[in-house]
């Protein structure tokens, strides 16, 4: 069964930082680019970062550019977002999720859910 696990959510206050992570597993890392998705109540969901299988290429929606990086350890069968500057705007359900095979064809465009995706963490900025 596939899996993809998230950590690292909280409650920060505004300005503070978090890493989350998603832990899966090497079949999903080596075939799969992944990304990190987020949806808050009564929200679209919104794609904030996508990497490629080989980790070179990277797309941030705009929101997020800046203060936001994504990165993935294949030997921990993990990926990370790290992110820095917190705003109340973050606040959401957080997910990982596999993208489409062809995401680095047009990262923008196709950094979105596909096949599988994990359960989420929540983070909410607040002071």
């Amino acid at each position: 069964q596939v899996q993809l696990v998230e950590s690292g959510g909280g409650l920060v206050q505004p300005g503070g930082s978090l890493r989350l992570s998603c832990v899966t597993s090497a079949y999903i890392l080596n075939n799969y680019a992944i990304g990190w998705f987020r949806q808050a109540p009564g929200k679209e969901r919104e794609g904030v970062s996508c990497i490629s299988i080989h980790g070179d290429i990277r797309y941030y929606d705009d929101a997020v550019k800046g203060r936001f990086t994504i990165s993935r350890d294949n030997a921990k069968n993990t990926v990370y977002l790290e992110m820095n500057d917190l705003k109340p705007g973050d606040t959401a359900l957080y997910y990982c999720a596999t993208a489409p095979q062809d995401y680095h064809r047009a990262p923008r465009a196709n950094c979105r859910p596909y096949d599988y995706r994990g359960l989420g963490t929540q983070v909410t900025v607040s002071s």
